[in-house]
């Protein structure tokens, strides 16, 4: 089992339904409603192992429903695993309620131990890649696929002595509280930002005093002058302009289907366009001749913005000064080129293109952006000095954000690196049972 990991020898392997309980949920005729009893499905299991019920994603059952029911009361500890649908296998665990009673619907399995496992243990052992490659072949039906209620059988996991098992636990819980706190930090400076993008790039910021008492402050309607625009109330030095205008070129990417290569010259596409950073975790390299001949309308330079105009639309990566050689597809991906200032373009585009991205789509069965709709999108135009300003201002707290993504990811290393040794024993935590 297990990728034939071997444990040690006072580890036993148990057999889940030798223990553990499988519980479904239920919804009265009709679904959810607006208010009453939390009720728990797929939709708020996280893919990193969380239960995330918010106002966004809310779903209720009556109480009187709710006190009828004979299964599907979640308790506290609890593991909730997805039964179907395109996330299956998917698990949470309930650490604390929050909210006195709370259900689980139809698509949910709630799996307590009886007495073997701690269940934080047992979470962790079903959310490894263990047990979710465990999970994963025992899932049934290639148009709806789901988990049977038997899939529990012959289901083995290890089971250390309960001691153990809470420390591992312990540790890894841990690491997921600092991945947390790291979350809830990068969500805050983000709502920053967004709160700064809509001053700034409605407002901007006026200079005040000279040389070294220079200060920069907010525009205010009641003190500075503001007239009216096609993006809106924006102060009166600022022009409108088109993306066209502002850029010396706007163009997509080679429409050639080179041959792949093992090695060479990477060519992109709009996958690999994630929140202003390159995701180079999939893509094709292409010889350095095909490079060669497709260069013109595909080889990026510095001072180029790459745009997502499939799939996710939208989505940009500001290249000012680019550290390795790649190309671009024309599938997905437009190059926009400033050397002017093209954090100003990055940002301006960013907060105005979602506020009309509707009017501009294409397409049918899949929405697109087209060449000309980008050209003619609109953004403002303030004086240089204010532009770099407001863009050294966003600027500063992208590093934040990014700096803490990258220790979120490292932490998140860290965990795989630990669950792979605690959850097979190849690290033991018996000397730190016996210190406590």
């Amino acid at each position: 089992m297990a990728n034939n990991a071997e444990f040690p020898k006072e580890w036993t392997i148990v057999s889940l339904e030798r223990d553990c309980v499988l519980i479904s949920g239920l919804r009265p005729k009709g679904g959810a409603s607006d208010e009453g009893i939390p009720s728990l499905g797929g939709e708020h299991i996280t893919l990193d192992g969380r239960i995330n019920f918010s106002d966004v994603n809310a779903k209720y059952i009556p109480e009187k429903f709710f006190k009828i029911m004979t299964k599907g009361k979640a308790e506290e500890s609890d593991i909730l695993i997805n039964k179907d649908g395109a996330n299956t296998g998917k698990v949470a665990i309930l650490k604390k309620k929050f909210y006195k009673d709370i259900a689980i619907n139809e698509h949910l399995f709630i799996l307590r131990s009886k007495k073997l496992f701690v269940q934080q243990y047992l979470f962790y052992w079903l959310f490894s890649r263990f047990g979710q490659k465990q999970i994963t072949d025992r899932i049934t039906g290639s148009v709806q696929p789901g988990l049977s209620s038997t899939f529990i059988k012959n289901f083995l996991v290890p089971r250390p002595p309960l001691s153990e098992q809470r420390k591992i636990a312990e540790i890894l819980e841990t690491i997921d509280n600092a991945i947390e706190k790291t979350d809830a930090i990068i969500e805050k400076y983000k709502r920053i930002k967004q709160g700064l993008m809509q001053d700034l790039l409605t407002k901007g910021v006026v200079s005040e005093g000279e040389g070294g008492s220079e200060r920069w402050r907010l525009r205010d309607e009641n003190i500075d002058k503001f007239k009216d625009s096609p993006l809106g109330r924006i102060p009166e030095e600022w022009e409108v302009v088109l993306t066209s205008e502002f850029c010396e070129s706007i163009t997509d990417g080679t429409h050639d289907t080179p041959k792949p290569t093992d090695s060479g010259i990477p060519l992109l596409t709009s996958k690999n366009i994630k929140e202003n950073k390159l995701d180079m975790r999939e893509f094709y390299n292409i010889s350095e001749r095909d490079a060669k001949v497709i260069n013109k309308r595909s080889y990026i330079s510095d001072n180029t913005l790459l745009f997502s105009m499939i799939g996710t639309i939208g989505n940009m990566v500001a290249i000012e000064k680019k550290d390795f050689e790649f190309c671009v597809k024309n599938v997905g991906i437009f190059r926009v080129k400033n050397r002017e200032n093209l954090r100003w373009l990055y940002y301006s585009l960013s907060f105005y293109f979602p506020l009309y991205v509707k009017t501009l789509l294409d397409g049918t069965s899949q929405d697109f952006i087209s060449l000309g709709n980008l050209k003619n999108i609109l953004i403002p135009l303030p004086p240089l000095p204010e532009q770099q300003r407001i863009a050294s201002i966003l600027s500063q707290i992208d590093e934040v954000i990014e700096k803490e993504q990258a220790y979120k990811e490292k932490l998140e290393r860290i965990k795989k690196g630990l669950m792979e040794d605690l959850l097979t024993g190849k690290v033991r935590v018996n000397h730190l049972i016996e210190e406590e």
